[in-house]
Parts: structure tokens; sequence; C-alpha cells
């Protein structure tokens, strides 16, 4: 791990984004809940792309500030269809922070493994959708577990590979650092003024294993957390920091601690196999397919 280099003189605050428009999905909890919140308090218009709109006004109650609150479900592409229509005039940019860990083997309505569903094939198809409407960023949220996957873009639904929770999660941020490296590539390609980055928040007391029948597993994993690992803000601060630093188009944005654990935001390394052109195409070229949506910018 390196450490962080001072900050470059061109580098905004947060207010300097004030009026701009982000959309944040999985705004209502753990990191999307402090990203938005932050943006929002910022001055920033941010569009709460969340499950239970319920609580996504609630928490735009909360955060304050100018908060649009739209309903989204990664994990039913009819849903990620409605939102898009229902997202009305342009947007600076896309957080794609939503995820989840599949504690059980499920099917998504589509019929995909319920974490690659939710985790990349439905951001990958809100990104299609989305992008000609794009200004300035997209930044997924991927994990340093991406270092012990491997990946088939032929089977991602795992019925030839044996399914287990940890491969589909970390098989599932595999495929969001590729999908992020082909992003990148696509939009170098066509010179757009957009950039695609990656980010990985630490090991942060979330709640993604905030599941039922496992509340004593979730109370365990919050306290190691707690001790060993960032805040909710701090694990926050890497997807901020895409937003007002002038990362490199393509970048994997950490943290500087010690096993990536915790710490501040740091420009990473990424495994050799999330760095494959090749393996990225062929994932892309298989999830156009599955999702039915298409590179949109020619």
């Amino acid at each position: 791990m390196g450490t962080v280099a001072s900050m470059p003189s061109s580098s905004k605050s947060l207010s300097d984004l004030a009026g701009s428009r982000v959309v944040v999905t999985g705004a209502t909890n753990g990191i999307g809940m402090a990203t938005a919140g932050a943006l929002a308090r910022a001055g920033v218009r941010v569009v709460l792309a969340v499950r239970d709109t319920d609580l996504g006004a609630r928490r735009a109650r909360e955060f304050g500030g100018d908060c649009e609150v739209l309903r989204l479900d990664l994990a039913d592409l009819a849903s990620v269809r409605a939102f898009v229509a229902e997202l009305d005039g342009p947007v600076d940019a896309l957080v794609n922070n939503a995820g989840m860990f599949p504690h059980q083997r499920r099917t998504t309505p589509d019929g995909f493994e319920l974490g690659m569903g939710t985790n990349f094939l439905g951001p990958f198809a809100l990104t299609n959708l989305l992008l000609p409407r794009i200004s300035r960023h997209v930044v997924s949220v991927g994990s340093e577990g991406h270092r012990r996957a491997r990946i088939d873009p032929a089977d991602l639904d795992y019925r030839r590979t044996r399914w287990s929770a940890p491969r589909a999660y970390t098989g599932s941020k595999l495929a969001v650092m590729l999908w992020g490296l082909e992003l990148d590539r696509r939009l170098r390609d066509v010179g757009s003024p957009v950039t695609s980055m990656l980010t990985d928040p630490g090991w942060a007391a979330s709640n993604i294993s905030n599941k039922p029948g496992l509340g004593a597993l979730h109370r365990v994993a919050q306290g190691l957390a707690g001790v060993v690992g960032n805040d909710l803000d701090a694990g926050a601060a890497p997807t901020l920091h895409c937003l007002t630093e002038p990362v490199p188009p393509g970048s994997y944005v950490g943290v500087d601690g010690l096993w990536g654990l915790r710490g501040r935001p740091v420009l990473s390394g990424r495994a050799r196999t999330a760095c494959d052109y090749d393996l990225a195409g062929r994932l892309w070229t298989e999830a156009e397919t599955l999702t039915g949506t298409r590179w949109p910018l020619g």
C-alpha cells in the first residue's frame, strides 16, 4: 500500500459541487447513506435511488438540502428501466454504490444469480441506460475481495461452478472491477468527457450482513469493523474523493491502511485478473446479452 499524497491544487471541496446533480444507489443505509448525506449537506442535488422509498423519504428529511427519492431495485431489470424512465433531466454523476452479500442461493426476477444480478448486472444496465444523460462521472463501488475471485463470463449464474456465498460475492465484485475497466476504455475511445472510476471503502460497519437469521453474525461483523475498519463517513471518503479530486480516469481508489481495512483515500493497484481487457470485453458482451442493454455512445 502507498501513502496519500498531498492534494493537488486543482482539487475541490464538496461545496464546489453545490448545484450539481448526483444519483446515489443504495442511499438509505451504510456507505450509500453516508455518501448521499455528505453530498446533500454540501448543496448537491441528490437523487436517492432506493428500494424502500418510505425510508428514502426519511433519509431525505434527515439529510436536508435538495433530495429527490425514486424507487430502484437493481435486482429487477424492470425496476431499472422504470427508474430511468421516471428520472427526468441531466445527471452530473452516477454513484453505483448499492450492493449485497448473497447469504443464500437465490435468483432475481430475471433469473440471474442474486449477487451477480444485484451487484453487477443491474448497475451495468442502469449505467448503459443513463449514460447519454451523464456529464461527468460514473463511480462504482468495488471491493478488495475481487483479489480472491475468479469469473467465467459464460457462467455468471454458477451453473457449472460450485456456488458459495463468498464465491458469489467476490465474483460479483470482480465483475464490477472488470466492467469499470472496459467502461473506461470505451469512454476514452469515443472521446467522452465522462470518467469511470472504481472505489473500495475498506471494511466499514455497513449493513451488508444485516439479513434475517444473521443477527448475531451482523453484530459481530459490525463490532469488528468498528475496531479494525472504517466508520461509514470514512468508508464513503473514496467515492467522494473521486467526485472532488483530479483522479485519473479509470482509477481504483481504496484506503491507505494495512490490508486495505481502514484509512484515507489513496490510488490503489488491482489484481492482475481485474486488468485483463480481453476478459473484460467478454464479460461486457455477455452482460449486454443478459440485460438487453447496449453501449449507448456509438
